[in-house]
């Protein structure tokens, strides 16, 4: 009989011990690679948000923190404090365009949907939209509103649909064609519509201002704080901090889901002892055949490492489809917002491999002392047992 034979055969002697050691390595990498898979495609999604911003620098209310910036990416609502008089001082400075934006909420059948009060006429070439149905905005004061492609195809909407929003009807004017982020599942309306709605007069959430040359951010930066006493951040500070911020929860869950991973190592000792004290018999027969303590010693390295090898393959496989599955579910605020949009991600090959490798060699390392253990037992220890 091969040895790959025979580490297959005890294994699956008792099958009850076998899969419920299993199940322990299992689920620890399958969390571990959960959280890695969603990790990934949420930082994708922060990103692709970012971008899609158009924006150089963002004005925010003075003593906005991390979370304000998270909220301006993910379309959250967000206190509205920024006056028009210090909109007009900040669009007044050459060499820039800036644009005011008006965050608000609303629900359709129940549901919360993201709302953002705009200068239609600006914001439209700003952002790059283009009208995938019906029309746009024709100026500034145009009572209706634009959907975004999900809000339409989520809720049925179409151009001419009525929607009501804050106790008032509006026509739906037209729909936007995909952008693929957060604007699809955003409901645009003229702002000074907004602000009255809203009753947030001549005041806005924040400003995205785009320079003509790059190189000057920095200056524009210092020109804006001059001007008025709010926040200013850059594209690149703000996607820095936000992403520290998801870095860090990310690798303190994934810590998390590592001590499930280190259970299962103890549960496999555990199992590796207790076949350790039940084969002394066999160990015995092995050694009266010419077997070797080194051989001894593999066949129970090996016993352990292929709970490693199992468990990590299927716990890769769980964990992949858990995180693909429990994405669009994730309850949505300024910091879930970006799971639910990134639709769970997949990992790329090498992170595959290393759970998988990862999984094999902790299962490894903890059936080092049970083969230590067998390999040491004398031929007449062994044979003798009952």
């Amino acid at each position: 009989m091969t040895l790959s034979k025979l580490v297959i055969r005890n294994l699956t002697r008792r099958r009850g011990r076998f899969l419920f050691t299993l199940m322990g390595i299992t689920i620890g990498i399958a969390s571990v690679v959960t959280f890695i898979s969603l990790g990934g495609s949420l930082k994708s999604e922060i990103r692709r948000e970012s971008a899609a911003l158009g924006a150089n620098l963002i004005v925010t209310p003075k003593g906005s923190c991390a979370y304000e910036q998270v909220s301006i990416l993910t379309g959250e609502q967000l206190p509205t404090t920024i006056t028009g008089e210090e909109l007009a001082r900040i669009r007044g400075i050459e060499g820039m365009t800036a644009l005011p934006f008006l965050t608000g909420r609303t629900a359709i059948q129940n549901r919360p949907i993201s709302v953002m009060g705009i200068l239609p006429t600006e914001t439209k070439p700003f952002k790059r939209w283009s009208v995938g149905k019906g029309g746009y905005f024709t100026d500034d004061e145009s009572p209706g509103v634009v959907l975004g492609t999900v809000v339409a195809d989520q809720f049925g909407l179409s151009p001419g649909s009525e929607l009501t929003v804050r106790g008032e009807s509006l026509p739906v004017i037209g729909v936007l064609a995909q952008t693929g982020g957060k604007d699809d599942v955003t409901i645009f309306m003229p702002l000074t519509v907004a602000q009255r709605l809203y009753e947030q007069d001549d005041r806005v959430s924040y400003v995205a201002v785009r320079v003509e040359n790059p190189e000057e951010l920095e200056a524009y930066s210092i020109k804006i704080s001059e001007q008025v006493s709010l926040g200013v951040v850059s594209d690149k500070q703000m996607l820095s901090s936000v992403l520290t911020i998801v870095g860090t929860v990310n690798m303190t869950l994934q810590l998390i889901a590592l001590v499930a991973v280190l259970a299962a190592a103890f549960g496999i000792i555990n199992t590796m002892m207790t076949a350790t004290y039940e084969r002394k018999r066999e160990i015995g027969i092995l050694q009266a055949l010419g077997a070797r303590p080194r051989t001894i010693f593999s066949i129970f390295l090996f016993e352990s490492a292929f709970y490693g090898l199992i468990g990590g393959a299927v716990g890769v496989v769980f964990g992949m489809l858990f995180s693909a599955v429990a994405a669009p579910h994730v309850s949505q605020n300024a910091f879930t917002a970006f799971v639910a949009g990134s639709g769970g991600g997949m990992l790329d090959i090498s992170a595959i491999v290393g759970a998988i490798v990862f999984s094999t060699l902790i299962a490894a390392l903890a059936g080092l002392y049970p083969a230590w253990r067998a390999a040491r037992l004398s031929p007449v220890e062994a044979i003798s047992y009952e």
